[in-house]
């Protein structure tokens, strides 16, 4: 990248506003999300979700970013208060929560172009050139310096970040798009039944990664007239794109590896089955999720916990962790663990076995206990000669959630342990 082409996004990220959409439900977790929202979903042995687009923002450049909040929002708002709140230097560099405070008609969020049209005054105050918005829901790197600097030279209103999806994948789940030669998009429907595919490509399609470019004026009219619309649903998916791409310049944006040119790593992590298989991702040999790129860091917040600790080295109680991930505050005590990922704080007891499962923040698991292909939620206490991830159906019996692929769930109010973890 020559000089002025640096100095020319260096501009366009100082001129532009990053609006993060962090409210969704995650309804497809099930009980992961029952106290927190789906950006607040614990992902990668230390971090949040929201922790990527953030940290995405933070690395391109963008230090103008809100934080749109309502489902759950409690351990969310805390997240970003004690991990992100450094970033706040009053109006030149700030990551700030915009919860839904009813500032528009008294009325919450009604869809991701309302959540924007309650926040323009505040928008306003900042007068950008741009507004970058964001999905907060997606676990990938990217820089979006490229991304602004093609649409300022596009021309286009509006730009649509998207990428390449299998057919089965996308119905029903994303916005799919059909862009001419140009990169102008000339089709989008909102989670259709039936994608339509690629030109001469069988089997993909381009579906929308909920990022989007607006020149600023151009965003405002939208949302203002979008807001006066009865019969609107307020989204951007199934409103606002599907009404002005007649009218209006609009493009694609594919989201590629910009050594390789080949389609980057990006993950969803919509339903239990995803949640567990991005995790397991991370510790294979090279993950396509480098978690340890220096150049481009993922930034969190969590407490200042010692290193993880391996003690016992007898026949029958070895601690020790193999092919795996283990966070900071970690206590293995004899137990062998095998293929699986432990967040912060997790403490294991003697002679058992943890195998392909995920293991989130404060979990217990006592002695002698057998888990495998599991989802362990925070704080949940194992209680000894617990055998979880075996038999499907006796899991089932008891309360826990087997998903479409054989991983069990397991959360604390599924044992009758109310803590009601929000954080």
């Amino acid at each position: 990248m020559d000089t002025a082409e640096t100095r020319f996004i260096s501009r366009l990220t100082r001129a532009t506003v990053a609006l993060v959409l962090a409210g969704g439900k995650g309804s497809r977790l099930h009980e992961l999300t029952q106290w927190r929202a789906k950006p607040s979903v614990h992902f990668g042995g230390k971090f949040r979700i929201i922790d990527f687009p953030l940290s995405n923002c933070i690395n391109s450049g963008l230090r103008r970013v809100g934080v749109l909040t309502q489902y759950k929002a409690h351990s969310l708002i805390q997240h970003l208060v004690h991990g992100w709140s450094r970033f706040s230097l009053g109006s030149k560099e700030f990551v700030e929560v915009l919860p839904a405070s009813q500032r528009v008609g008294g009325e919450w969020y009604r869809g991701t172009a309302d959540a924007v049209f309650q926040n323009l005054d505040i928008i306003r105050t900042h007068n950008p050139e741009l507004v970058l918005i964001l999905a907060g829901d997606h676990v990938y790197k990217m820089d979006y310096g490229p991304l602004l600097a093609k649409h300022a030279e596009s021309g286009a209103d509006m730009t649509v970040c998207c990428l390449e999806v299998p057919i089965e994948e996308a119905a029903g789940q994303y916005g799919v798009m059909t862009a001419d030669g140009t990169g102008q998009i000339i089709a989008f429907d909102e989670k259709p039944a039936n994608p339509a595919p690629v030109p001469e490509k069988e089997g993909v399609c381009l579906a929308s990664m909920g990022n989007y470019v607006f020149n600023t004026d151009f965003l405002y009219d939208q949302v203002i007239e979008d807001s006066d619309d009865p019969d609107s649903a307020h989204d951007f998916g199934h409103n606002i794109i599907p009404s002005i791409i007649k009218n209006h310049k609009v493009h694609a944006y594919p989201f590629r590896d910009p050594e390789t040119g080949a389609q980057a790593y990006w993950r969803d992590i919509g339903t239990l089955d995803a949640f567990w298989e991005a995790n397991m991702e991370l510790i294979t040999v090279t993950p396509q999720l480098d978690m340890y790129d220096k150049n481009w860091p993922i930034m969190t917040h969590q407490k200042n916990y010692p290193a993880a600790k391996f003690v016992f080295d007898q026949e029958d109680q070895r601690g020790e962790a193999i092919d795996s991930m283990v966070s900071g505050g970690c206590i293995v005590s004899g137990t062998r663990v095998k293929r699986s990922l432990l967040f912060s704080n997790c403490r294991i007891d003697a002679q058992g076995t943890v195998k392909d499962s995920v293991l989130l923040p404060d979990v217990q698991i006592g002695r002698r206990c057998r888990i495998e292909r599991a989802i362990l939620d925070r704080g949940a206490i194992i209680p000894d000669d617990s055998v979880i991830g075996v038999d499907p159906d006796e899991d089932r019996g008891r309360g826990f959630r087997i998903t479409p692929k054989g991983i069990t769930l397991v959360t604390p109010d599924m044992l009758g342990q109310k803590l009601h973890f929000t954080r």
